[in-house]
């Protein structure tokens, strides 16, 4: 019996995640160079200290950066979780970083090629919505305010707009992490509608949300941030 051909995707979304690396930042990051907020190097602007810029599918991030990006949300999320309905719940939350969908931005100190920030993101569908998901973004203190956040937040914006029928950039935020809340409303986004409001339970009791799930359009062009972050 002769094979059924396999049939090639047809969906955007779907088709970007087959992307590798090198074409997926060929055609939503760079199409158009002058506006891109791509780049492989950066320097603190006070420090002067240098980093290396990369995009690393997921199933292709070494156990070594795997564990260096699990580690630094630990450091900075870890609390939250634990003050939260989710719990800090480590094979869950690496089985989720393991997604194979998922690209890395990974931000590398040069000299020592230890990782000291990183975001990752997602073409997927929210409620039938396309959207590019921020799955995290983490940053060591030192480079906060440096508006290397901002950077990474336009990566995501540039690959939504375009990555047509995406139009918008989607994330989650906890409610007690006021400086997080601050940082994504300076950037343009705000409560999405499909956020969930307090609800009533049995016995009369409210459930009220300990985190709220944002938005921001996308526009064609879009172009390098210049807020702090």
């Amino acid at each position: 019996m002769k094979p059924k051909r396999r049939r090639a995707p047809t969906n955007p979304l779907e088709l970007a995640s087959r992307k590798t690396d090198e074409e997926f930042i060929a055609e939503y990051l760079q199409p158009s160079s002058e506006k891109s907020p791509w780049v492989t190097s950066w320097t603190h602007p006070r420090t002067g200290t240098e980093y290396i810029i990369s995009l690393v599918r997921a199933d292709r991030l070494s156990e070594q950066d795997l564990a260096a990006c699990f580690r630094l949300i630990e450091e900075t999320s870890r609390k939250d979780y634990e003050n939260s309905a989710w719990k800090w719940r480590p094979e869950k939350k690496l089985k989720e970083m393991k997604s194979p969908d998922l690209r890395y931005v990974l931000v590398k100190e040069k000299d020592t090629g230890l990782i000291r920030a990183f975001t990752s993101l997602m073409p997927t569908y929210e409620e039938g919505q396309p959207v590019i998901y921020c799955y995290e973004i983490h940053l060591q203190p030192e480079l906060r305010g440096t508006g290397l956040g901002a950077l990474l937040m336009a990566i995501h914006s540039t690959v939504g707009a375009n990555l047509p029928p995406v139009t918008k950039v989607m994330l989650t935020c906890f409610l007690s992490n006021q400086r997080a809340l601050a940082f994504y409303r300076k950037l343009g986004f705000e409560k999405d509608e499909i956020s969930p409001g307090p609800r009533k339970l049995r016995h009369g009791k409210t459930f009220i949300p300990d985190y709220v799930i944002m938005s921001q359009a996308v526009r064609s062009g879009m172009i390098r941030p210049t807020s702090e972050g």
